[in-house]
């Protein structure tokens, strides 16, 4: 009598296969554009950022895979670039400018502001979902500081109280 048991190999899982299927169209469609180029990576998970408004941590092993790197080297440059968003923005970014010439026009006070209305930090998502608070270093509008965008919209001369109004308004 045979009591061995029969050996079961684990199926080869498709590296992204765990990814929704807009967002696997997305990542592939960013790699298949920039594949060719010299130093894919960067530009490849710009044009996911682009696609998704962030780069899901499920899709490190698609993109290594696809480029032929390691998903180290991937998750590197992925971690090391704080522009590159690992979490899901709000339905509505806020950008807050930090640069010099909008900190000496009070964008500290700003910053502080906004972080208690909207109950965030940098790099953090309100608790409606509605607002992602990110820091930038220079919107080019420096002579009317402090400046903040919402989203791709230009703000100057921004109050606490302007700020207010700004993030009332319905997206």
């Amino acid at each position: 009598m045979n009591t061995r048991r029969p050996v079961t190999v684990p199926l080869r899982v498709e590296p992204g296969s765990d990814l929704p299927a807009d967002e696997r169209k997305a990542v592939l469609a960013a790699v298949n554009e920039h594949r060719q180029a010299q130093g894919a990576l960067l530009p490849v998970l710009h044009g996911i950022q682009d696609r998704l408004g962030w780069v899901p941590p499920r899709a490190v092993p698609l993109v290594a895979f696809e480029l032929n790197l390691t998903r180290a080297e991937v998750h590197g440059v992925l971690s090391f670039y704080h522009y590159f968003r690992q979490a899901k923005p709000g339905q509505q970014v806020v950008y807050l400018c930090r640069a010099e010439a909008c900190q000496a026009s009070g964008s500290a006070a700003l910053e502080a502001h906004a972080k208690r209305k909207l109950g965030v930090d940098f790099h953090e998502t309100s608790a409606d979902g509605r607002f992602t608070l990110e820091p930038v270093y220079c919107l080019g509008n420096c002579a009317c500081g402090p400046s903040m965008m919402i989203d791709k919209e230009l703000h100057a001369l921004v109050t606490p109280a302007r700020f207010d109004e700004l993030v009332a308004k319905p997206s």
